[in-house]
């Protein structure tokens, strides 16, 4: 008897969506099963009509858009031809990852649940919907979810005779072998090398951006470090309209590589190769290289400066051959250590890099040929850009927040992307930065008589910037921008182009300095104190709503506000003013834009 086979298909945005099904894939190879977990747009989705056993992870990204890597099967599966039986064959499940905070939550999910189910699939459990704002972060879901999916599955799809499963503390081989070049070092001139151009860049081959200009843009006193950078594109064919967004992959720090290497005793000049141990593991990834450096590994590639996932810890188990680190690391993997693991992980924010100098005799057994299996990939980061090319031809501009705060920990925490473009200097010479350009998702309306107004207070009023840029350029006069920060001395962005634009009756501007007095003024008010003007430019005049920033109170207090003002300039109830801004969202004229 053959091992069955499970296929596990991701949809995954910033990696966790992959790490899930990678935990998956290995919980089935543990139960002798066959096993391939991948992308769904890398996954010839014409096959799914003869595979036998698939678990779909998804995660959702923007206002319940899928992950960038599923969105071509996405459009496949939603095609009205496909007949309502073409999956009959397939056994199946769903599991959604997911933010109750943010209003659709799990959307991506429960809908591919629903289709699947109307394209005849047997799906085996209740779609899964994981949820960060569990007190338990999403594991509280996944865990009792994979009890279920897994008593099903072996119920179906039973482990071959004669075989048991591989224990928890035994290591699963990995899945590449390194092998080093020993009379090859590297050159590295070669790594600072502006690269030859690919005709359109993209993730797999962006175009490198040469740093121009990098301004703190708040106070020297000012306890936050935002910048405005701007960035030349010349020669790349790069081109974008306001509402979108430019990635970069940030890299670790001389420093953290420095570290890493001589905890793992690895000499960062060596050059190596890799080779897949199967043919499921599928090919090495594009980004490295063939032959690569353990520096551009380390530096460009693992992400060891992320707080670890619990994935990290099970792997790190295995190795474990000291006593008191082995229990630690066993009741961190388990589902009984969440709250334990969340306490020395999650709340100070302690890196994988530092986990490691916690676990010393488990570092020092570890296998180099485990690295790509222990540390995820270092993920793009994506920024609104704040400029228009109709206003900075072969530019892009953003506005980049520099993360650093304390926790119990003894340093301070950096956000990887910020502290590293914030570190960059384009005054000690030429440096690029390799980055590409996506559609975001606001659009905002070609009628030129159609009124836009903007809530982004702090950071999110980039894409606004770009908006503002672009409309002015084309001749659109009727815009409202409500720009809150904390005091007018010390952040507030680009003040001098606001004041120019109200001049020339390009701009209405309404601001909230929220510390600039005894008590506290929000964006929020002022949309409550603009009710008229805001009922006129809607109702009346066809007006667009946008709302960008942080994803905590602000845009559920903004919305809030707007409805309140329907319902005391328009005279709708409660009810009516909810229906109202669901009609708007539907037709693309209320939109938003968050992050936490």
């Amino acid at each position: 008897m053959s091992a069955p086979k499970l296929l596990i298909l991701y949809g995954s945005q910033t990696g966790t969506a992959q790490d899930t099904a990678e935990r998956i894939g290995r919980q089935a190879q543990r139960r002798r099963m066959q096993v391939k977990a991948e992308a769904l747009d890398s996954y010839n989705v014409a096959n799914l009509i003869s595979e036998s056993l698939v678990v779909f992870v998804c995660s959702t990204t923007g206002q319940g858009d899928p992950p960038d890597n599923m969105k071509n099967f996405w459009r496949f599966v939603f095609r009205k031809s496909l007949p309502a039986g073409s999956l009959c064959r397939l056994d199946c499940a769903v599991l959604g990852l997911g933010d109750s905070s943010y209003p659709k939550f799990n959307f991506v999910a429960k809908k591919l649940h629903k289709r699947l189910m109307q394209l005849g699939a047997s799906v085996l459990l209740p779609v899964g919907l994981a949820d960060d704002q569990h007190d338990l972060g999403a594991d509280g879901v996944i865990d009792p979810w994979l009890t279920s999916f897994w008593e099903r599955a072996q119920a179906l799809y039973p482990t071959p005779a004669g075989q048991s499963l591989i224990r928890e503390d035994e290591p699963l081989p990995p899945r590449y072998v390194f092998r080093f070049l020993d009379d090859v070092t590297e050159n590295r001139a070669d790594r600072l090398r502006v690269p030859e151009l690919p005709i359109s860049p993209s993730q797999t081959h962006p175009f490198p951006g040469r740093v121009v200009s990098s301004k703190r843009v708040t106070h020297a006193s000012h306890f936050q470090d935002v910048r405005h950078i701007e960035f030349d594109i010349t020669g790349s064919d790069i081109e974008f309209t306001a509402g979108d967004v430019v990635m970069m992959r940030p890299c670790n720090t001389p420093e953290d590589v420095e570290q890493f290497c001589q905890l793992l005793r690895l000499d960062p000049d060596r050059q190596f190769t890799l080779s897949p141990t199967n043919s499921d593991t599928g090919s090495v990834p594009a980004r490295l290289a063939q032959p690569c450096t353990v520096r551009h590994l380390v530096e460009s590639f693992l992400d060891i400066a992320a707080v670890p996932r619990r994935s990290f810890f099970e792997l790190l188990a295995t190795f474990a051959t000291n006593e008191l680190e082995r229990e630690k690391l066993s009741e961190f993997s388990s589902a009984q250590g969440q709250d334990e693991l969340h306490a020395y992980c999650n709340r100070p924010r302690r890196t994988a890099l530092e986990v490691l100098t916690d676990f010393p005799h488990t570092t020092a057994e570890l296998s180099v040929d485990y690295l790509l299996d222990l540390f995820p990939e270092i993920q793009p980061r994506s920024f609104s850009i704040a400029s228009s090319m109709l206003a900075h031809p072969n530019r892009i501009q953003i506005l980049l927040a520099v993360v650093r705060y304390k926790t119990k920990m003894h340093l301070p925490r950096k956000g990887l992307c910020s502290s590293w473009l914030a570190s960059l200097d384009p005054t000690q010479g030429n440096i690029y930065v390799p980055l590409w350009v996506k559609k975001g998702s606001m659009k905002f309306p070609k009628d030129p008589y159609s009124p836009v107004i903007m809530v982004g207070p702090g950071t999110g009023v980039a894409p606004f910037r770009s908006a503002l840029q672009e409309r002015t350029a084309q001749g659109k006069t009727a815009n409202v921008l409500f720009f809150g920060c904390r005091s007018q001395s010390k952040d507030f962005y680009c003040s001098s182009e606001w004041e120019e634009m109200e001049k020339a009756g390009q701009l209405t501007l309404f601001t909230a300095f929220s510390r600039d007095q005894e008590d506290k003024i929000y964006v929020q008010q002022r949309v409550q104190e603009q009710a008229e003007l805001l009922w006129d430019l809607i109702a009346n005049k066809n007006g667009y709503f946008y709302i960008a920033g942080n994803a905590k109170q602000m845009p559920t207090a903004v919305c809030h506000a707007l409805k309140e003002g329907f319902q005391s300039q328009g005279g709708v109830s409660s009810s009516e003013a909810d229906e109202m801004l669901v009609t708007m969202e539907r037709a693309g004229r209320f939109q938003s834009e968050t992050w936490s």
